[in-house]
């Protein structure tokens, strides 16, 4: 009778034991799922992700062939759209939203958030993660990305048509995530201007306002032979083949340093219809034609609220029309003086002129020495 007793005893710890193993194991699988809600772990397989937020912007990033799109009109910058794939990926729940603030939480969601949807290829039949059948498009998830914590350490975050709300953070990534969720379309286009490779250049022109001599055109006429001709009087120009070589090769990667999107139209009507710089026109041996026209900017006029004739011109920046989109955009001279440089800097034994620092801009170079007196 005392041995039944003991084996009874055991038995009903070894009961107690493995339910409470079932019920932590179900709980642990629970937070797991529930961790990784909004995380889509297969980023090769998103064709489309759409963002829309409360002011009306609304941004569709679709997977193609040649790249991601933005809205179906415009190339997406590669490094934008990895970020956000490598954010989809890593995306975990941190906590969820407690009790007492939830209600404030939702309220604040109501009013500023941005709704993301994710599009995925899968497959209709899948067995095990094993055998995987019939693929297609579908939606497959939906959220509502809110504002930041009160720490900047996490995102208020909404399943759709869900009652609960948790917050969101980046696997080792300390800050917020919120500003990676934009549907402002410009956030995510590529500011590209021109991505040539030397063999796809047919021609290149560069025109200079009312300096007809700074101006030229530079033709392919054979297999890596091209001809130089003035603007001018049409005559040749024995050029240095090493700097039209560097020319050609410049065109690789040229970007535009910001959108100019917020100008009023009767400005930016304004700057177009002024007296330009420089007009570059680059044509591509498939028949393309890139035409892009240059004008002055002013320092910091606006800024200051002062009228811009009354600044000096910017050395550094510079307004840019593009012609085949119609977008007036700003340019670095850093980035894009090298494709501006006038006929005479490519004729052979040119010397450019070297910069004079002057002894008032001397005085304002700080000593790395000090006087003993």
């Amino acid at each position: 009778m005392k041995k039944n007793s003991i084996a009874i005893v055991i038995t009903s710890v070894l009961i107690v034991i493995a339910c409470l193993l079932l019920w932590n194991n179900r709980y642990l699988t629970t937070l797991r799922g529930e961790a990784y809600d909004f995380t889509v772990r297969d980023t090769a397989s998103i064709t489309k992700m759409f963002f829309a937020d409360k002011s009306g912007n609304q941004v569709l990033l679709k997977r193609t062939e040649k790249g991601w799109t933005v809205n179906d009109k415009y190339n997406a910058q590669p490094v934008m759209v990895d970020n956000m794939l490598y954010t989809l990926d890593k995306l975990r729940i941190k906590m969820p939203v407690s009790l007492a603030s939830h209600d404030n939480v939702i309220t604040r969601m109501a009013g500023t958030n941005t709704k993301v949807e994710i599009y995925q290829i899968v497959p209709r039949i899948n067995l095990f993660n094993k055998v995987k059948l019939f693929p297609h498009e579908k939606l497959t998830k939906v959220f509502y990305i809110g504002d930041v914590t009160q720490d900047n350490n996490g995102t208020y975050v909404l399943k759709e048509g869900a009652d609960k709300a948790y917050i969101v953070h980046l696997h080792g990534f300390r800050g917020f995530i919120s500003s990676r969720f934009s549907a402002n379309p410009e956030d995510w286009r590529d500011h590209m201007i021109f991505s040539y490779d030397i063999n796809d250049i047919s021609s290149i022109k560069l025109e200079f306002n009312n300096q007809a001599e700074k101006g030229y055109v530079l033709n392919e006429i054979g297999h890596y032979l091209y001809e130089m001709k003035s603007l001018n009087d049409g005559s040749n120009i024995d050029f240095d083949t090493i700097r039209v070589l560097n020319l050609l090769t410049s065109f690789k990667d040229v970007r535009f340093e910001a959108f100019l999107s917020d100008i009023a139209t009767e400005r930016r009507d304004s700057i177009i219809n002024s007296p330009y710089q420089e007009r570059l026109t680059v044509v591509t041996k498939d028949g393309h034609e890139d035409v892009i026209t240059t004008y002055t900017m002013k320092i910091n006029a606006d800024a200051f609220g002062i009228i811009e004739d009354d600044w000096d011109d910017d050395p550094d920046h510079k307004y840019a029309y593009i012609e085949n989109n119609k977008e007036l955009v700003m340019i670095q001279d850093f980035a894009f003086g090298k494709l501006l440089n006038p006929a005479e800097y490519y004729k052979k034994g040119y010397i450019a002129p070297q910069r004079k620092i002057f002894i008032e801009e001397l005085d304002e170079i700080p000593s790395s020495t000090t006087t003993p007196w």
